[in-house]
């Protein structure tokens, strides 16, 4: 972007915050309200990424803003994981339990779910006694140096070695792979069901099966990362449901706080109680559980639930599939709400997406795959915003691509 073009607030942004990318999209959001995003000058946008799966119920939901507004009016910090109770994530833990299995009902409140996982791989590491992981070939589990260690991509790595050792990585749905894991001193093994960053690449139940047996057998933890997955965006409570398995530890981000950072563990007591003693405080954390993120996600959850939202949830990926069609279209994967479209490696990605943005549409690229692009709206997009999103999608392939 050329200095002379920046609006005043573009210029103080680009002058005092930090960017991680050296093209940032620097689009001036002024407000949000559902799934609509709007510019500066009034333009709008159809919101097709949902802050990266967060926003299930889009911006300003009625329920989420009420939730907050009384939490607020109670009280905000006090001490979150020390000697007080407090009513939001107290109710919050309460509601996510009758949602899981009977085993998955003690839950460990963190700020995100990067967060989450690190205090997942010391929970393991703690619980079993054993250091080595394992996880996915181009997992993206976070950004902490803890979760960044189970990414094998040298490109997002390297600058920040060394790293946590004895990692070893499987290639999704490679079962046979899982034969050359070792038999002893593994604490754990992460998997997403469904990896989000190589392009909403599903895994077989099959080769699910087959790890959640690596695990039995060995005494490693399963632990199952729904980051993105879960609390509905796939069409179902949570995506292991999908499996017939039960994880040893579930980790929760994104949409968890309705909006608000927020992201947990959930494990059974026996297993989270390796966190009270030798040593005490075995994971702590300020804000983590903050009274008005877990009031927020709470609200977000149970409108999701009462109001039966999940229902239309794979009906409306399904039309995205259905539309989703040109000779540029190579596939489009996932599950639910939480889609790829794959389209062909001569397209730049980049390019396309602001072309997209200039068209009305905000999207955005996945880490390990820079030929598709992210589809994650909130979970409250309409048929007719997918129809126009999918119109604007093809008339730019035509632009691309040729017609």
């Amino acid at each position: 972007m050329h200095q002379s073009s920046l609006s005043a607030k573009q210029q103080l942004f680009f002058d005092h915050s930090a960017q991680t990318n050296p093209e940032p999209i620097a689009l001036v959001v002024e407000s949000a309200v559902g799934c609509e995003l709007f510019d500066e000058n009034g333009n709008s946008y159809i919101d097709l990424i949902s802050g990266i799966s967060v926003s299930a119920l889009g911006h300003q939901h009625p329920s989420v803003k009420k939730a907050i507004h009384q939490q607020i009016d109670k009280h905000m910090h006090i001490m979150v994981y020390g000697e007080v109770v407090q009513s939001a994530p107290v109710e919050y833990a309460h509601w996510l339990t009758q949602q899981l299995p009977a085993n998955l009902n003690s839950i460990y409140f963190v700020n995100s779910g990067s967060e989450a996982i690190d205090a997942a791989m010391k929970l393991a590491k703690r619980y079993t006694s054993n250091s080595a992981f394992v996880a996915q070939d181009q997992a993206y589990h976070g950004s902490g140096q803890g979760p960044l260690s189970l990414m094998n991509d040298a490109y997002f790595t390297q600058a920040y070695r060394p790293l946590l050792n004895n990692i070893y990585y499987l290639k999704q749905n490679d079962i046979l792979a899982i034969d050359g894991l070792p038999n002893t001193g593994v604490a754990a093994v992460f998997l997403e069901l469904i990896q989000s960053e190589r392009g909403a690449k599903v895994a077989s139940p099959e080769y699910i099966l087959a790890v959640k047996e690596y695990c039995n057998r060995t005494g490693a933890l399963l632990i199952v990362d729904e980051i993105q997955t879960g609390l509905y965006r796939t069409g179902i409570p949570f995506e292991f449901l999908r499996y017939g398995i039960e994880p040893d530890v579930l980790v929760l981000g994104k949409s968890l706080g309705g909006g608000m950072p927020l992201g947990c563990i959930i494990t059974s007591p026996k297993i989270m109680n390796a966190f009270t003693q030798n040593p005490i405080l075995g994971h702590i954390t300020t804000f983590g559980g903050h009274p008005v993120c877990t009031a927020a996600g709470l609200a977000s959850s149970k409108f999701i639930f009462e109001n039966h939202l999940q229902l239309n949830i794979l009906k409306k990926g399904q039309l995205f599939k259905e539309l989703l069609k040109h000779k540029a279209i190579v596939s489009v994967e996932g599950q639910g709400l939480l889609l790829a479209c794959h389209i062909h490696e001569s397209i730049n990605i980049i390019e396309f997406n602001k072309a997209l943005l200039r068209s009305g549409v905000f999207t955005d690229w996945f880490l390990f795959n820079m030929n598709a692009i992210r589809i994650a709206p909130p979970l409250i997009i309409s048929e007719e915003q997918i129809n126009q999103v999918c119109s604007t999608i093809l008339d730019q392939l035509d632009v691309f691509f040729g017609g």
